[in-house]
């Protein structure tokens, strides 16, 4: 069938009257009669030379070629109108997803979103949190922010920045630390990565301890109670800059660990849209100019 020559109206008739499964209700929604309804349908029929209805005494049954032919044109029928939609401001507007680890999104990237937001005014970036579990294909996202080793099954990760880790904690417990050796006496608090304590112990050269206490899927959470003088927390210090410039947490030893970074991800089979590209090269733009932490 030539597309020039497509019956756009029969096929929004038929698409109308195959979620009714009847022509007067097809007709009300389409404002039209219900005659004009039936009339492309018949006519759309007689152009493919297939029957897609049963006319039934009390409505409409599907034929196998309208079963066939409905989701193909209710996807169609929506992918026309999302991108409509896009120039819903009388100008184009690219929709943009990305999946934000909860720690990177509250202390590096949304102070820097208006920034974006002025330079890119075309881009409508949506953004969801997570707590480093995210499923790129069921969630539809165009990108996904994750901290980590780069390494997840069908996608493709650019490392984005370095997180090197460090134990913070209130002023009034730093007071008392002296020396690494002092914070086994202290709750630690931990992280759903259970080796990240390990591997800052084995640094400072102190014997790990028996670790006990609450645990938590964020690290913004964990430093939050660390702020509230509940414990000492290991965090990433390029995430907490703010806490630590207005000593609301103190870093009491400058060991750092090195336990993974920020990696932007996608899909290996996502093609990649302008808008895509636009937010990747201001991303990787931004975080290498973001200062980090020194190790001792």
């Amino acid at each position: 069938m030539d597309r020039a020559q497509l019956p756009l109206n029969a096929l929004r008739a038929f698409e109308a009257a195959a979620r009714h499964l009847n022509f007067t209700r097809a007709a009300i929604e389409l404002c039209v009669s219900q005659g004009a309804v039936s009339h492309q349908v018949a006519q759309l029929e007689r152009r493919l030379g297939t029957r897609l209805f049963h006319r039934l005494p009390r409505g409409l049954a599907l034929t196998d070629e309208g079963q066939a032919l409905v989701p193909v044109l209710a996807d169609a029928f929506d992918r026309v109108g999302a991108t409509l939609d896009q120039y819903a401001d009388g100008r184009f507007r690219e929709t943009l997803k990305v999946g934000v680890v909860g720690t990177f999104a509250t202390g590096w990237l949304l102070p820097r979103l208006d920034t974006f937001a002025r330079a890119h005014p075309s881009i409508d970036l949506r953004i969801s949190t997570n707590n480093n579990r995210v499923d790129l294909a069921g969630e539809a996202l165009d990108f996904a922010i994750r901290f980590g080793d780069g390494a997840w099954h069908g996608t493709h990760a650019e490392p984005l920045l370095a997180a090197p880790m460090a134990p913070v904690c209130a002023p009034v417990i730093a007071a008392r630390l002296k020396s690494p050796a002092d914070l086994v006496h202290e709750q630690l608090l931990r992280s759903y990565r259970p080796d990240e304590w390990a591997l800052w112990f084995d640094a400072a050269a102190v014997p790990v301890p028996v670790f006990r206490g609450p645990i938590f899927d964020s690290s913004a959470l964990m430093a939050s109670a660390a702020t509230a003088g509940l414990g000492v927390a290991l965090v990433p210090l390029a995430m907490f800059t703010q806490a630590l410039a207005s000593e609301h947490l103190v870093q009491p030893f400058k060991i750092t660990i090195d336990a993974g970074r920020y990696w932007l991800t996608r899909l290996i089979s996502r093609p990649e849209s302008d808008a895509m590209r636009r937010f990747r090269d201001w991303l990787m733009e931004d975080s290498a100019a973001t200062p980090l932490p020194q190790s001792s």
